[in-house]
């Protein structure tokens, strides 16, 4: 009985000493709250036929229908496959590039050289995605861009990078590894630079290069940093970025440039068709759900699940 009324004590006393942090918390919760959660409640739209006179939840029920019109439709698989495609590509492709470059810059021995390098890569980070879509723009361009001068002057005529379906993916998944690769950087860079320097003097006293040395002591020490954000990087498949797809597409390459959030878009911003937009979005999130839950499970096998 003493020692549950102490535990009691202790607890209200730590909570005492932590309502300033509690109270810094708060806008956070707020925002999460407002911005977050509130809005689920939106997503009984894809239930009902919505309209704006009857509003959310004075619309009719409209059951399954909205699923059944969207599943139906030739465009709606056609949507998931290049959604599915291009957030593969982005994840097999994009998702090593941080690490291996974390290892290299690590590898990096004038400091100097090391933060020039980690500020270039990061600063596209920075860039909103139609300033990204310009300097990729003007690259690519056909009529005026810097590398179709450099082709036409070797083949004679310019090619159309951003015309050509095989190309435009390649422009695609280069420039969103280019714009995010930095940002990972820093996060490998910053747990590679926890590991215990010992670790490796050890190593080297047996004899191991430096090859031997990443693959036995760097990789396993930020091994659980990797699991946690390739967990959280599969719950994003299903969701292209809108901003990139929206300002590098165009009617050449729309098989395979239109995706959920374009759809969603075009559908339900512009068509008007809430209803049927919102069935599209929650089913992307549900997949999303369904592969972050995977993943997890997948990692806790291995003792390095999330959650």
């Amino acid at each position: 009985m003493i020692r549950k009324n102490s535990a009691k004590l202790k607890r209200k006393q730590r909570f005492k000493q932590n309502i300033p942090l509690l109270m810094m918390f708060l806008p956070v919760i707020a925002f999460y709250l407002t911005f977050k959660y509130a809005p689920i409640m939106g997503n009984v739209i894809a239930f009902k036929e919505y309209n704006f006179f009857d509003g959310i939840f004075g619309s009719p029920w409209a059951g399954f229908q909205n699923f059944e019109l969207l599943f139906t439709q030739t465009e709606t698989i056609n949507i998931i496959r290049n959604t599915f495609m291009l957030s593969i590509l982005q994840l097999v492709l994009g998702f090593p590039a941080p690490i291996i470059l974390a290892l290299l810059l690590n590898e990096v021995r004038k400091i100097f050289f090391k933060r020039t390098i980690q500020t270039i890569v990061y600063l596209p980070h920075f860039f909103n995605w139609v300033i990204i879509g310009g300097i990729v723009l003007t690259l690519f361009s056909m009529e005026s861009g810097f590398i179709n001068q450099w082709v036409e002057k070797w083949t004679g005529e310019p090619y159309p990078f951003l015309y050509k379906p095989l190309s435009w993916i390649g422009v695609f998944i280069s420039s969103g590894i280019w714009k995010e690769m930095g940002f990972g950087t820093i996060i490998y860079l910053a747990v590679i630079n926890m590991v215990n320097p010992s670790l490796y003097e050890s190593a080297s006293m047996d004899g191991a290069n430096k090859f031997r040395q990443i693959w036995h002591i760097t990789l396993p020490q930020i091994r659980p940093t990797i699991v946690i954000l390739f967990i959280l990087a599969t719950g994003n498949v299903m969701e292209v970025g809108f901003d990139q797809v929206y300002i590098l597409q165009n009617e050449v390459v729309s098989n395979v440039a239109d995706v959920i959030s374009t759809y969603i878009y075009r559908v339900g911003l512009q068509g008007s068709q809430f209803s049927l937009s919102a069935a599209m979005g929650l089913f992307e999130a549900l997949v999303g759900l369904v592969l972050v839950l995977s993943a997890n499970w997948i990692a806790r096998k291995f003792d390095q699940g999330l959650f």
